[in-house]
């Protein structure tokens, strides 16, 4: 969804998030009570069968400094706080080095750092050669 704040919007049913280490067991707690929860290695997946939105909560400790450069941003009709673009890629970029991620969720992850350097051109300097040979003709 993050992507969506700075580009036309892509249907996802997919919202990520950070949560403060310290806080995070105690947001679980709470979550429990009304949905179902599964742990990940590196997230924590929270889902309710009244909507097909997957929140998707990153327990990654490299996606902690996220927090203190976001922002409030208009995302489809709600006002929510939003990574900065540039960290936005940078998860991206290590979701789409990712080998353990599926081919395809890869693939959807080179399609939203294009989406983000098209808007942003300047972005492309932050891409790794790997990836930009695969984005760039």
């Amino acid at each position: 969804m993050a992507v969506n704040a700075y580009v036309e919007p892509v249907v996802s049913l997919d919202l990520d998030a950070v949560v403060i280490i310290g806080r995070q067991e105690d947001l679980i707690r709470e979550l429990k009570k009304k949905y179902t929860i599964r742990r990940y290695p590196n997230s924590i997946n929270v889902k309710s069968r009244a909507s097909s939105l997957r929140i998707q909560i990153q327990t990654d400790p490299r996606y902690q400094s996220f927090i203190g450069r976001a922002a409030h941003k208009e995302v489809l009709g709600y006002r929510l706080p939003v990574a900065a673009i540039e960290d936005i890629l940078q998860g991206k970029i290590w979701a789409a080095q990712d080998k353990a991620r599926r081919r395809s969720k890869r693939q959807k992850d080179l399609a939203d750092i294009l989406r983000l350097i098209e808007k942003k051109r300047g972005l492309i300097s932050l891409v790794p050669f790997s990836l930009k040979e695969k984005l760039v003709p």
